[in-house]
């Protein structure tokens, strides 16, 4: 245990005059005044401005500029932005500015969202952390010291480490699993101080505050009245606001009458609350759902309660104040009291009751989630990028504030989306187009920057190479960048109309590469070609199309012509004595064997160890008549029985390659169906003995359109003896450890986990290691056994999810991406992170017409790799260097992050 006083530091926390500690009411009540204001969910954010979130604001700041006790904290920055931007007059930015002196109106949290906890990557949430809190501090000077986590569906360990980290003083969750907290508010353990990391430990503790059972919303009951408590605007309306001011719900106006009976009613909640926690002090959250947008009737209402309670203290015991949440957590930490230490360890997964377990949003609206991941890596790719440009080319032709919109238009859109309504899959489909269409106008900007920095003039000088090529029909030419701070060598794989190809580098030599018909269509190829870049370096490279025969030690020589194997489609109840023919794959790192009785795959070897593994695809059964038993939905995932095998035949084609050979898998859902449901593409790299390449399987799947009510898993089968236990990790910060657990009821749902980078089994001397670059739910059922949730497509009749448009009728085609890797526990331990940031980010391929020459400008200096790019160190975010970006890159100062990839550590410097 330590004191909490160990946490705070003392000029932010120093004594007001109001706080000091007096003989008084039993119990202190801190009536905190907010609004819960989804950025999406299921509303727009354009609608939710018109309909409330404006008026939120605007009513608020006039309500406390005429009363000095109240308070009010404000959380999501996006709508405040909006407001002050579009809405707020010199007057309310005024106001705003004094209330902010006077600490009545606090900020809390101060990201542009507050982000999901489960789905998101620790690079994203400190982008949206950033974006939000670079506004503040521009604006107004202020940094926000709290953090208010109250709706995210489970609490991970890297939010408070990161929290921490930003300088808060404080954190604050709520939904934590139903029996946990229950057990904690019976031990008074609501409160404690958090070493959300193994690694940093007390270097970055936090004190946590959990809400209790109440939650973030003023208890709505009235034993007096049938209107919901304590919220007098009812609820707000969509798409307009009434015209006669009366809105639904309104809460029973407080009178001579009602007055005692609403402070008796408040009064019994604050004396229930505080037999939960340790102190006499209670927080009370006033507010919920789009509350506040006219403040003058709340506060009106409000102010008569808490007056009469006051005057009438001492019969109650209890007295009230309007607070934020620096009021609340400096009077605790007054109490000078010790709290109990929690490591590592997370809240997830989150259940609200026995057959209520929220992991089915691990998986929910696969495509979202991977533009979502998509557009972080091309943000990161576009700063770093011209970070590097602004240093070589200060006055260059591409303007840094034209620059600069396009990068800020891509930080919003990306820091949006990690709302915990919006990447979790959870909103309704008008509110996913909202943030497709954000991420898809921000990557367009981008990818503009991107052509003009990489069609800055440069000389290209061919070597005798090219003389020797016949005669072309077209050239393509690709740009190639790594936006890394290491080296690396790998291949890419682009799309092309002929079926030969001829691959140059920028100093004119050939380059090895590989041409084979495309799956996908028979009039297109999959051409792909070895690439060796250098940390933060492109390269260009020349696609040409011979016509005629290539010569004998031409530069077609470098390229290997594959030819397509084709297996027959063998049906699952034809199946006789299996593993008797086994067909091997090989590179240097691994021997993969496939059983031509089956067309699955049934061991890999990797050097002398020799692990069993069979892929394929299942499928879990949801229930979608709430009269027949518990649903799965958006959020939930419910778990109607054991899963069951999705297909009857499997059909094979392997391409045996000189760069990577191809795997192709087809499962076929009925053994007469002519069209695949499902398929995986495996591809082993050739050719990179001693380089990271070499130990990437890479795993392409197709899925669906599935059937309505089914959730589709691929199941990994393994002889490794893990006793179902399993590592994931916590949004690719750290990696946790996963027991297995039994419930009476719903096990199944209750033993997934959130994957967002990694997850990966293992047993003394074997380990499997799946790495993804989107988020998927991952459980360990069985001995030996990882299964990764790839889809989902729901439909329930229950009342809320029809109202509200939340059955996620997902009828998409998805195509995410895995690398597995085997080896032992020791070997991969030192290489799979880097690797996963691998796949996080790898090379950005731009394909352009001719590049553009302008005489007499200097080849950039920045088109050089860096000139030390050790492989253990990622940079993290690259984005205010030499004062590139917003003027408050004074605050953040170099605000460089560096995530050392053998610690799991990141400093700022």
């Amino acid at each position: 245990a330590r004191h909490l006083c160990l946490l705070f530091s003392a000029p932010l926390l120093r004594p007001r005059p109001s706080l000091t500690c007096k003989a008084g009411p039993e119990i202190q009540a801190f009536v905190i005044p907010h609004s819960h204001m989804d950025v999406g969910w299921v509303y727009t954010v354009q609608e939710s401005m018109h309909a409330y979130a404006s008026n939120v604001y605007s009513s608020v700041v006039e309500e406390l500029s005429r009363v000095k006790s109240r308070k009010f904290i404000a959380v999501e920055q996006e709508f405040f932005r909006l407001w002050w931007v579009n809405v707020a007059t010199d007057w309310h930015k005024k106001q705003v500015g004094q209330l902010l002196k006077e600490g009545r109106l606090e900020f809390i949290i101060g990201g542009q969202v507050m982000h999901d906890e489960a789905v998101t990557d620790v690079d994203d949430a400190i982008l949206q952390l950033t974006e939000g809190h670079g506004f503040l501090y521009e604006t107004f000077g202020v940094r926000p010291r709290f953090g208010w986590h109250v709706d995210p569906f489970g609490a991970s360990a890297t939010t408070p480490v990161l929290f921490a980290l930003a300088g808060f003083d404080a954190h604050l969750i709520s939904r934590i699993d139903y029996d946990l907290k229950d057990d904690m508010q019976k031990n008074k353990k609501l409160q404690f101080v958090w070493r959300g990391s193994p690694s940093l430990k007390e270097k970055q503790e936090i004190f946590t505050h959990t809400m209790d059972q109440f939650s973030y919303c003023t208890p709505s009951y009235l034993p007096f009245s049938n209107r919901s408590g304590f919220y007098w605007n009812g609820v707000a309306l969509f798409p307009d606001p009434p015209k006669d001011g009366i809105y639904p719900n309104m809460s029973l106006p407080v009178t001579k009458e009602t007055v005692e009976l609403y402070a008796q009613t408040m009064v019994d909640n604050i004396k229930q609350r505080a037999q939960w926690f340790r102190t006499s002090h209670v927080l009370w959250p006033w507010g919920c759902d789009k509350q506040f947008f006219n403040a003058s009737v709340q506060f009106m209402n409000m102010d008569v309660i808490m007056n009469y309670i006051n005057t009438h203290s001492d019969k109650y015991g209890v007295a009230v104040q309007y607070a934020t949440l620096q009021d609340y957590f400096q009077t605790v930490h007054q109490t000078n009291l010790s709290w109990d230490v929690r490591g590592n360890q997370d809240f997830l997964p989150y259940s609200t009751e026995p057959f209520q377990a929220w992991t089915g949003f691990y998986g929910s609206r696969n495509v979202l989630k991977g533009v979502a991941r998509r557009a972080s890596s091309l943000l990161y790719a576009a700063e770093s990028l011209f970070t590097r440009y602004r240093i070589s080319y200060p006055n260059g032709p591409v303007q840094k504030e034209w620059a600069l919109d396009k990068l800020k238009a891509l930080r919003w859109a990306v820091s949006e989306v990690q709302h915990h309504d919006g990447i979790t899959g959870t909103e309704s489909p008008k509110v996913a187009d909202m943030y497709m269409e954000h991420l898809m106008q921000g990557m367009m900007g981008a990818e503009e920057l991107l052509a003009a920095v990489f069609l800055l003039p440069q000389t290209l000088e061919l070597s005798n190479d090219i003389h020797h090529t016949p005669q072309t029909r077209s050239t393509t030419h690709i740009i190639v960048y790594n936006p890394l701070a290491w080296n690396i060598s790998t291949y890419i794989n682009i799309s092309v109309a002929y079926a030969m190809a001829v691959v140059l580098d920028d100093d004119g030599k050939a380059v090895p590469a590989q041409i084979q018909q495309s799956m996908e269509s028979s009039t297109v190829y999959d051409l792909f070609f070895v690439v060796e870049l250098g940390g933060l370096q492109y390269r260009m490279y020349i696609v040409q199309f011979p016509q005629s025969h290539c010569d004998t030690g031409s530069a077609c020589g470098a390229t290997h012509v594959a030819r397509v194997v084709t297996f027959k489609k063998k049906n699952v109840s034809q199946w006789k004595r299996t593993g008797r023919k086994l067909l091997p794959v090989l590179n240097e790192c691994y021997k993969l064997m496939f059983d031509q009785e089956t067309n699955l795959l049934h061991s890999i070897t990797d050097r002398q160890m020799r692990v069993r593994v069979q892929q394929d695809f299942w499928e879990y059964e949801a229930n979608g008549d709430v009269h027949s038993g518990p649903i799965s939905d958006n959020y939930i995932f419910t778990a109607n029985g054991s899963a069951i095998p999705a297909y009857k035949s499997v059909a094979m084609e392997i391409v045996p390659g000189k760069v990577v050979s191809e795997i192709r898998q087809y499962f076929y859902r009925e053994e007469e169906d002519k069209n695949h449901t499902y398929s995986v593409v495996t591809r082993v790299p050739v050719g990179f003995e001693g380089r990271l390449a070499c130990f990437r399987l890479e795993q392409s799947y197709k899925v669906g359109p599935l059937e309505i009510n089914r959730e589709t898993v691929f199941r990994t089968r393994t002889s490794l003896k893990n006793n179902r236990t399993l590592f994931t990790d916590n949004n690719g910060y750290q990696m946790m450890k996963r027991t297995y657990k039994t419930f009476v009821n719903n096990t199944i749902a209750r033993n997934y986990y959130p994957m967002v980078r990694a997850a990966y089994i293992q047993d003394d001397s074997s380990r499997v290691v799946f790495l993804s670059e989107r988020a998927h739910g991952v459980a360990s059922l069985s001995q030996g056994q990882l299964e990764v949730m790839l889809h989902r497509r729901l439909w329930n009749n229950q009342e809320w999810n029809l109202g509200y448009n939340l059955t996620l009728n997902d009828s998409s085609v998805v195509r995410p991406v895995l690398w597995m890797m085997l080896g032992s526990p020791s070997a991969l331990s030192s290489i799979y992170q880097q690797e996963a940031l691998q796949l996080q980010h790898r090379p950005v391929v731009m394909p352009i017409d001719q590049p553009q020459i302008v005489p007499d400008m200097p080849h950039p200096s920045f088109f050089s790799p860096l000139s030390y790019s050790p492989s253990c160190i990622h940079l993290s975010l690259l984005y205010y260097v030499l004062n590139i970006s917003y003027s408050y890159a004074r605050y953040a100062c170099l605000n460089v992050y560096i995530s050392f990839l053998g610690l799991n550590a990141p400093i700022r410097t």
